[in-house]
């Protein structure tokens, strides 16, 4: 394993001297709200975005040259930590020999293989560019696959910004959703059922009233969009059972889990528990491709073949199988394979957890915490939620108090109470006492 090398942080700015201030007013004038995706605008937790110039290891440095402990890791793919040598080798090699074909490559026939290799349920895979991308094919697939239009989809899950899935629950198992971005019409979204996290019995109500009509269940077995959620072992369960019984299909989206929370993904810690479990179509991306534009899916032979140009679901992409981004993914893919990579970050990851319920425990801070593999999530709450509408009663706040404390001395973590956290192999112990001390510090303040 590489250790980056380190770098002290500067001295805290002033508004004369802090440089993310003129950089997020320049980028306001020409980007919509300054920024590319929302979250990054610090509209949740108030203050300036930094403008991040250089990363290595598990730092991150920011336009005034302070220094900070990465735990984002750019939402997941980061998770060898920034600049690994063995995939910083592949990129360039892979960009030396050109950016873009617009014509099959080998390397991209090797990823898919390798992603096969290690997630049993796929048969075949389709590369694709985004996360979104990659979850608005394969509804696409599901529909064209069984004939059906209505998805499932559960809120607090996100899975892109695809029209049909920005969608919130409507007043009843009997009414469909209702959009929560301009631009969407109701037409779109009115195939698209929303239902409770967690909730057996919704679900089963669900399939009792429209069954015969639903293409797919979706769902983030651990949702990373409302922190960190497990989907319970019961509610995934009855999810494959009745998608079995009523011909849906259930897509697991572990565009964040896959590759992050286990090398099988997701879905192989819940077939530790539900014997021969699996999903239908897999949705990857952020990991498969170490940091560069890559997602993909996949699943059984019989259900991809309905995909152009074998069969009648069409989708496409100019830059899909990306000759530099596979060749990162690729290489990141090799490292997560070798022997002890996923014990030793899970190992530092529960630490880290632990560290900060003691921490916060400490100092009276209603606190809990969760992790799987490399990813973990908290919450200002006693206990941890089981649904979005319990992660919403967390003391937002609070919460912006803590992340703020936390930036201000260095740790990084997501702008906003409902965004995961993730670890890399490039954090060390140290790395992670200094952040257990730092966030004890923190706390002590949000108790006064």
């Amino acid at each position: 394993m590489y250790r980056p090398s380190t770098a002290l942080s500067s001295l805290p700015m002033t508004p004369s001297t802090d440089r993310n201030l003129p950089l997020f007013e320049r980028a306001k004038a020409v980007i919509p709200g300054g920024v590319n995706s929302p979250v990054r605008a610090f509209k949740a937790v108030g203050g300036t975005p930094r403008f991040i110039e250089r990363a290595q290891g598990a730092y991150m440095w920011d336009a005034n040259g302070q220094r900070f402990i990465d735990y984002i890791g750019s939402w997941g793919p980061m998770i060898l930590g920034h600049g690994h040598p063995a995939v910083l080798e592949a990129v360039q090699k892979a960009a030396l020999e050109g950016f873009s074909f617009g014509a099959p490559t080998e390397r991209e026939v090797e990823l898919a293989e390798a992603i096969i290799d290690l997630v049993p349920s796929i048969e075949m895979v389709r590369l694709v560019s985004s996360g979104t991308e990659a979850g608005m094919s394969a509804i696409r697939l599901a529909r064209g696959a069984t004939g059906r239009n209505k998805i499932v989809k559960f809120e607090g899950c996100y899975h892109g910004h695809a029209d049909a899935l920005l969608v919130k629950a409507g007043s009843g198992l009997a009414t469909f959703g209702n959009a929560t971005s301009a631009g969407v019409p109701a037409e779109v979204v009115q195939h698209t059922v929303v239902l409770e996290y967690n909730n057996v019995q919704q679900l089963e109500e669900a399939f009792a009233l429209h069954g015969a009509d639903i293409a797919c269940v979706m769902i983030e077995p651990i949702a990373g969009n409302m922190n960190f959620v497990r989907a319970s072992v019961p509610f995934v369960k009855r999810c494959r059972e009745l998608c079995t019984q009523h011909g849906a299909l259930f897509v697991f989206d572990e565009v964040m889990n896959g590759f992050r929370v286990a090398l099988g993904g997701a879905q192989s810690v819940y077939a530790r528990d539900i014997p021969g479990f699996e999903p239908d179509i897999t949705v990857m991306g952020k990991v498969i491709g170490g940091g560069m534009p890559l997602a993909a899916f996949g699943g059984k032979r019989a259900v991809m073949e309905h995909m152009a140009p074998l069969g009648s679901v069409y989708q496409a992409g100019t830059l899909s199988g990306n000759p530099v981004a596979t060749a990162c993914g690729l290489a990141t893919l090799r490292e997560i394979q070798k022997p002890g990579f996923f014990e030793a970050l899970s190992a530092s990851t529960r630490t880290l957890v632990d560290g900060l319920v003691a921490a916060a425990a400490a100092e009276g801070v209603p606190f809990s915490a969760d992790c799987e593999g490399g990813m973990f999530g908290f919450f200002l709450l006693p206990t941890l939620p089981q649904n979005y509408a319990t992660v919403m009663q967390s003391d937002g706040a609070r919460f912006n108090r803590l992340f703020h404390g936390l930036l201000d001395r260095g740790v990084y973590i997501a702008p906003a109470l409902y965004e995961a956290g993730f670890v890399s192999a490039a954090h060390t112990p140290q790395d992670i006492a200094e952040t257990i001390s730092i966030a004890r510090d923190v706390f002590k303040s949000l108790a006064n």
